[in-house]
């Protein structure tokens, strides 16, 4: 048995030589499954919750490709990889929905540091207390998702030194957000926030990891993992998904596997000192991605991201293999051995290619990718 899962996918559209334009408006009106974001640049679509990888990957390809079709027929237009305007240009805010206020109040509140794009990873947890342990631990090693998926080493047309930088410009909001010991104290500390004003509304929490449901906080069902960057290829999207559930389903067979509980940090101030090692953690890994230097939870321990998550892929693979997902979770080998984006793109760059010619190699790749499977698999499950 496997756990329900499902993604809200952010995307840029533009021009094949990867200016971005905004059309979420005229998307929204005319394709039912895709949503508008507060700048018209990006649009959103969310898979429905499934158990099954296969199942998953098809309903994650088909409407990027009704999108691209939709696209053709406004124009020469297609989908723009990366999470940030890599291309330009974020000094301004194109608004999707004017009349919206708490549109108003994000643009001028943030302004262009949330004119991103990335792909938010749900879980499906329906027992409270099980899902804050959950989210406890995911929180802890969220910088190792970060790791993962960077891919916004551009913005402006430039190369700007974090291979994150979505990650590194987000605002984090409110700006301290504590590992939350029970469901109660989730309740009670979201109330708080919501009277003080450091939260607009109960989706006004924007950090790494958060419990997630159809009233929150106080009917909860999901784990959503914020932190990844936008991963276009749908193949790297399951693994890291992958990594995610088995690291879940050993958190739901062991509940001592809580850094409350297991680590070694001093106990009289625990939640804090892993909240500021969890913090610096998300910062180092929006800057050097697989090559950050993190600190460990368990016991405050220097370690590479990328050795940090080879460790955790040998310990999850015998119950990947015992759940049926080792084959989707092998690619995490590969990301670490040939890097995430932005690692490519920079050595690219770095290699005398530029920012604009590595989006539009990318754009080229995204459609191949998707082409092969919705005819390899896609096509043959409709069947």
């Amino acid at each position: 048995m496997l756990l329900s899962k499902g993604f809200e996918v952010e995307m840029y559209t533009g021009t094949p030589n990867g200016d971005i334009v905004g059309l979420s408006d005229r998307i929204v009106a005319d394709l039912d499954r895709f949503s508008r974001e507060p700048d018209s640049r990006n649009v959103e679509y969310t898979t429905a919750p499934f158990c099954d990888y296969d199942t998953l990957l098809c309903d994650l390809v088909r409407p990027r490709q009704q999108l691209r079709h939709y696209l053709k027929t406004l124009g020469d237009y297609t989908l723009i990889p990366g999470s940030t305007l890599s291309l330009g240009d974020s000094r301004r805010f194109f608004r999707s929905d004017p009349g919206n206020p708490y549109h108003d109040y994000i643009e001028q509140s943030y302004g262009s540091k949330v004119v991103t794009a990335s792909v938010h990873i749900n879980v499906g947890i329906s027992d409270p207390e099980a899902l804050m342990r959950a989210a406890r631990l995911i929180r802890v090693e969220a910088p190792l998702y970060l790791a993962l998926s960077a891919s916004s080493p551009f913005l402006d047309g430039e190369i700007t030194g974090y291979d994150s930088t979505r990650w590194s410009v987000f605002p984090q909001v409110p700006q301290t957000v504590p590992l939350f010991e029970s469901h109660g104290h989730f309740i009670n500390w979201t109330q708080e926030q919501l009277n003080l004003g450091t939260m607009q509304n109960v989706r006004h929490l924007w950090i790494s990891v958060r419990p997630n449901g159809d009233r929150r906080p106080y009917n909860l069902n999901r784990l959503e993992l914020r932190i990844c960057d936008l991963i276009v290829d749908p193949i790297d999207l399951l693994a890291v998904m992958a990594f995610l559930e088995a690291r879940i389903w050993q958190t739901l067979i062991d509940p001592s596997l809580d850094p409350l509980e297991r680590s070694t940090l001093p106990a009289s101030h625990r939640s804090e000192d892993l909240l500021a090692l969890t913090m610096a953690n998300e910062q180092a890994a929006a800057k050097d991605s697989l090559d950050a230097t993190l600190r460990h939870w368990q016991d405050g321990r220097e370690i590479l991201a990328r050795d940090w998550i080879e460790e955790l892929y040998a310990e999850i693979l015998p119950l990947a293999k015992s759940k049926g997902i080792r084959c989707f979770l092998s690619p995490v080998q590969r990301i670490l051995r040939e890097g995430n984006p932005a690692q490519q793109w920079r050595r690219a760059c770095q290699q005398g290619s530029s920012p604009r010619e590595q989006i539009m190699r990318e754009i080229e790749g995204a459609i191949a990718r998707e082409q092969d499977l919705e005819d390899q698999l896609c096509s043959l499950m409709a069947a």
